[in-house]
Formats: structure tokens, C-alpha cells, sequence
């Protein structure tokens, strides 16, 4: 019989994922601890906002019991959506809340993880722990931080992000290059600072799509804009580029190069923005993931399922993977632990590995020479 509740849980990696997982199982009484690398909780979170579904991401936080947390810290109107050509002409103008079928309500990152953050006992997340490397120990494993600090637990839960350094621990499967580099910029105080943008965007997003580029520029409660470019280069093209992506004119003089004849309107959003650009090549995990399950050790997130944003699934498959995860470890009818975490990634390799086909033919379509027209007819 499966008997989590007698075992010592670490999850490492503190996002949306990792702390769902860990309100859901402290609420079935499972002993449970987040090392997180954050200093503390008050780091300003970044991060566009984010459209929570209600098959996967809402699913989550009702059985968490934080419904309620949610609706009084979501953003009524920021699912408004617009999307525009390179001259900033409105092509389709949508407050998305009218279909029921295609509710998205959003929020931004940083209410969402104070939300789990409040659902948890003090002291479940250890912060300051930037997760250095780990090795077996006993029947589990021992967890080493670059802080210096130890820690055991009889099962880990790598929810560690793109990067993850426990997911080789589990596979050897690499993602591949999607053949997409984002460029993601800040502009603070967006309604002093960028107006015109700010009046175009009304609480919301705007998809700018022309010349098989993407621009996606997505209000936050802050007032602050998070923008992002996507361009089809070849993989290492941030290394090669000779672009100092800290220095405000050279990054904006590549958009001119780069986006030449767009509106004059969004090189204001490269010449306003912080002076910290951030170039971030797209990679997704085949579709077809397989591995053989550990009886201590498994992932979340994008740790197990890396895939461009093209679809908004991230968030959403982290946190039904935290649901479907927290399911399976508390089942009882489960032999033991490795059962039920070869139950959950058997599911979990199939779901994503669909997910992310999707994903792939809508950042395909999004940056194809009619990337706009075919937007336009998937709203339609």
C-alpha cells in the first residue's frame, strides 16, 4: 500500500507548480518542503500575465480550496485581447469573456504565487535555496544548495523550470530548438511612460503579427507592460548576434534592422523599456517522451515538459501536473511510490506530448508570411 504520508517530500523550485503541489498535498496531510532559490517572498516576480483554464490551471486551485483566493486577486478585462498588424491597425478587437467557451481569466504571476504562498503552513518554503546538485542517500536522496546547506527527503519533486538540473537525474531526453528567439523587454509606469501603447492595449494584450514576426505585448496590475518579439533565427543567434542586450540603443537599433516598417509605436517600447533585455530561445521536449519510472524522484512542469508560450499552456500543465501528481502519490491503491509516479508520468508524457504538438503548429502558424490571416481565422 502506497503510504506517502509516512515519507519526507521535497519539491525544488518554488513557482506556480511546485507550490500548487505543495498546498495539495499539506492539505491531505502530507509532509512537504519547497526549496526555492529566491532570496525571499517579496523578489518582484516577473513574467507576463497569466490565463488560467478552467480544464487545467482553475481545476487546480478549486481542489486546492482556493477559488475564492483567486477570483478577489484576479484581473476582470485583462483577457481582453487585440490583434493588429506591424502598423498597429486593429484586426480583431475581443474581450474574450463573452464566450464562455473561451474564459481565460488572468492574473499576474506574483498575486498567483502569493495566493499558494498564504495557502501553506509557515516555513514550508525554504527560501534562499538555489538548488546546487543531489545524490542518493539511503532509500532517497541528499540535496545539496549552493548556500552551503544540506537536505534529505525520501522523495524529490523536480518542478526546477526550463533549466532543470534534476530532470537528467530522471532522462536523458534533450528538447530541441523550435527555431524561435523572444526578445522579452519591461516598460515601468506604462501610462506616463508609453500612452499610446497603454490606451491601444486597454487592460489587455495586443498581438502584433506581420513579416512572419510577433509581437505580444501584455498589460500588468502593476502598470508596468512585458513585451516580447518572436523571430525566427538560428539557434544561438543571442550569442552571435554581437548584441549587448543590457544597452537600451542597441537592442533598439536591432529592432529597427529587424522590424523595419513596423509603427513607429513600438520602437517607443524598446526606447522606454528597462535596460535589461532578455533573448530567449524557444525549445520544446519531443512529443513522444518515454523513460522508465523511479520509486523517488519524478517532475512537473517545465521541467518534464518544456514547450513554447504560443499556446498559454505552461502555467496550465505545471499546475494539473501538481493536481494529477498529488492524486496519484495519495492513492492507496497504489502498490508503492513508484507505481503511482509511473501512473502520473505515463499520463502526464501523453497529455504534454499532445500539448506541445499543438503548441509547435501554433508558433508555426503564428510566424508563417500569414501568420496574421491565419490568428484571425482560429478567433473566428
Amino acid at each position: 500500500m502506497n503510504s506517502i504520508q509516512n515519507k519526507s517530500i521535497a519539491i525544488v523550485g518554488g513557482g506556480p507548480g511546485g507550490l500548487t503541489l505543495a498546498r495539495l498535498l499539506q492539505v491531505k496531510g502530507v509532509p512537504i518542503t519547497v526549496y526555492e532559490r529566491d532570496e525571499n517572498e517579496y523578489v518582484r516576480v516577473q513574467g507576463a500575465t497569466l490565463d488560467l483554464h478552467e480544464e487545467s490551471g482553475l481545476k487546480a486551485l478549486a481542489q486546492a480550496g482556493l477559488t475564492e483566493a483567486f477570483k478577489t486577486h484576479y484581473r476582470p478585462g485583462a483577457d481582453h485581447m487585440r490583434i493588429v498588424d506591424k502598423k498597429a491597425t486593429i484586426h480583431m478587437d475581443e474581450a474574450i469573456t463573452n464566450d464562455k467557451e473561451l474564459f481565460r481569466p488572468e492574473i499576474d504571476r506574483g498575486p498567483l504565487r502569493q495566493i499558494l504562498l498564504d495557502s501553506l503552513k509557515p516555513g514550508t518554503v525554504i527560501w534562499d535555496s538555489h538548488f546546487k546538485s543531489m545524490t542518493p542517500e539511503g532509500m532517497g536522496w541528499r540535496l545539496q544548495f549552493y548556500n552551503g546547506t544540506t537536505a534529505y527527503a525520501d522523495v524529490v519533486i523536480a518542478a526546477d523550470g526550463a533549466h532543470s538540473k534534476i530532470r537528467p537525474l530522471i532522462t536523458s531526453i534533450r528538447p530541441f530548438y523550435s527555431g524561435i528567439t523572444i526578445v522579452e523587454g519591461v516598460v515601468y509606469d506604462s501610462a506616463q511612460t508609453v500612452p499610446t501603447i497603454h490606451d491601444l492595449l486597454q487592460g489587455g494584450k495586443i498581438f502584433a503579427l506581420s513579416d512572419s514576426k510577433t509581437l505580444i505585448v501584455s498589460s500588468k496590475g502593476d502598470g508596468s507592460v512585458v513585451f516580447y518579439t518572436g523571430c525566427k533565427t538560428h539557434e544561438f543567434w543571442y550569442k552571435t548576434s554581437g548584441i549587448d542586450f543590457t544597452n537600451t540603443s542597441e537592442v533598439t537599433s536591432w529592432f529597427k534592422t529587424e522590424f523595419p516598417d513596423w509603427s513607429p509605436l513600438w520602437t517607443e517600447l524598446f526606447e522606454k523599456a528597462e535596460p535589461r533585455f532578455i533573448p530567449r530561445p524557444q525549445y520544446c521536449m519531443p512529443t513522444n517522451q518515454q523513460w522508465e519510472a523511479l520509486p523517488n524522484l519524478t517532475m512537473i512542469g517545465d521541467a518534464a515538459h518544456l514547450m513554447p508560450p504560443y499556446a498559454g499552456e505552461g502555467v496550465n500543465m505545471a499546475m494539473l501536473d501538481a493536481l494529477e501528481l498529488a492524486e496519484a502519490l495519495t492513492d492507496e491503491s497504489f502498490q508503492n511510490t513508484e507505481a503511482a509516479i509511473a501512473f502520473y508520468e505515463e499520463n502526464m508524457c501523453k497529455r504534454a506530448g499532445e500539448v506541445a504538438q499543438v503548441t509547435l503548429d501554433q508558433t508555426e502558424s503564428m510566424h508563417s508570411s500569414d501568420g496574421l490571416n491565419q490568428m484571425l481565422d482560429m478567433f473566428k
